[in-house]
This record gives structure tokens, C-alpha cells and sequence, in this order.
């Protein structure tokens, strides 16, 4: 899907590119309607199924794959000193689904990154969620939940790139253990009250990305499907 970014968002520094130009997509892009359901899948990659899905590079490409592993068809990652990612817009109302669910697993860590840092902004595998803030794009506002290889498991910070504008959250630390599967469920409407102290009804994106580009490093990871849920 080709979209034509509005002029404020083409003037974004090219330091932030990488992080806002995922927040401007979902400005820029139609809304999907969200029907009722206790289940809103997202990513339905068992069902071999990258519908809806975009790519954006932002430095290279991340190689992302459907594959079968383990009797099961998952996403893979890899990342090569690149930075690229995929988004999916859609309009998620949080009132009937809060609740963000998926399974990921890593296949090494980055290690001796100040994740903090714009060096060091980059991630073995990481989820977004994005609240659009219409032709206000400064207004845009994202969580990052990211599997970090150095950050404590629990922490938030502001992005290195991006500020308030996307926040991290990392949900696995480098306590977390490589090629072992996690599965997450979060209450995003719950994380966005407490990080921007806002209480958000709806979200208007996803996006997951594994890169490397800051670091020029190689990582992998592997992603299963992602949905909302009731509860």
C-alpha cells in the first residue's frame, strides 16, 4: 500500500525516522472497522497468513519469513546490521479488546548495548502499538514492548530517537533464556494510562520489527501469532 506522507511529516529529523515514520503510517493509512468479538486476531501466521501486513525499511532489510518450526507455521526474523520492520494498520477498540497477546522467542541476545542510547537502540524482537494523533502527528504516541539484551525486564524509558513519543517497555531482560518460547499478554489500554497517563479507547496500529542497525550487529527471533482479546 503506498501512502503520501503529509508535509509536516516529511520535515521529522532524520534521527527520528525510524521510529516516527511507523507513527506516521498509521496517520496516513484508512481505518479498518473492528467488529465485536472476544477475539481479534492480528497476525495469524499458523494459518500462513501475512494479510494486511506491510514493510517499511528504515536501513536495509530485515529478512521476515513465514516458516514451519516445530510442526507450526511462525514469522522469523533476521537481521543483519538492518533496520526494517512490519505494520498493520488497524483500528483496535480497547474498551472490547485491552488485552495484546503473542508468543516470541530469540535466538541470541544483543549484548553490551546501552539500549538507552541511540547507538544502542536495537532489539532481538520487539512489538508496537500505535495511538495516531491525526494531522497533529507530534501528537502520535507508541509503546515499544521489546525483548532487551541488557535492560532489566520491567523497565521504561523514554526512546533514545523518538522521546515520548514511543516508549519502551522491556518485557524480557537478559534473564530470559534464547530459543526458549514466551508468551505475552498485556492490557495496553492499562500501559497506556500508566506511561502517558492517558486512558486511550483505541489504538490504530501494530508493528513488530528485529533490528540491528544501529549496533551493525545479527540477531534473529521468531514471532507467533499475535491477537486482542477480551480479557
Amino acid at each position: 500500500m503506498t501512502a503520501t506522507l503529509y508535509p509536516a511529516c516529511l520535515k521529522v529529523r532524520k534521527a527520528l525516522v525510524k521510529h516516527l515514520q511507523f507513527l506516521c503510517l498509521a496517520v496516513l493509512l484508512p481505518q479498518h472497522a473492528l467488529f465485536a468479538a472476544d477475539k481479534l486476531p492480528i497476525g495469524e501466521f499458523s494459518r500462513d497468513s501475512l494479510e494486511g501486513w506491510e514493510h517499511k525499511s528504515f536501513k536495509g532489510e530485515t529478512q521476515y519469513r513465514l516458516q514451519a518450526i516445530d510442526g507450526m507455521t511462525v514469522l522469523t526474523a533476521d537481521s543483519h546490521a538492518t533496520g526494517s520492520g512490519l505494520f498493520k494498520e488497524q483500528r483496535i477498540d480497547l474498551q472490547q479488546t485491552p488485552f495484546l497477546n503473542w508468543s516470541w522467542r530469540i535466538g541470541k541476545r544483543l549484548a553490551g548495548l546501552d539500549e538507552q542510547s541511540k547507538p544502542g537502540d536495537d532489539y532481538a524482537a520487539r512489538v508496537y502499538v500505535v495511538v495516531k494523533g491525526g494531522l497533529a502527528f507530534w501528537q502520535t504516541k507508541a509503546i515499544n514492548y521489546v525483548w532487551a539484551g541488557t535492560t532489566k525486564k520491567d523497565s521504561v524509558w523514554p526512546n533514545a530517537f523518538a522521546g515520548d513519543h514511543a516508549m519502551m517497555m522491556a518485557l524480557r531482560g537478559p534473564e530470559a533464556l534464547p530459543n526458549v518460547w514466551q508468551h505475552e499478554k498485556r492490557d495496553v489500554r492499562a500501559d497506556f494510562k500508566r506511561l502517558y497517563a492517558e486512558d486511550i479507547s483505541a489504538i490504530d496500529a501494530v508493528a513488530i520489527m528485529t533490528d540491528t542497525d544501529n549496533s551493525n550487529g545479527a540477531v534473529s527471533a521468531v514471532y507467533g501469532d499475535i491477537w486482542f482479546s477480551k480479557d
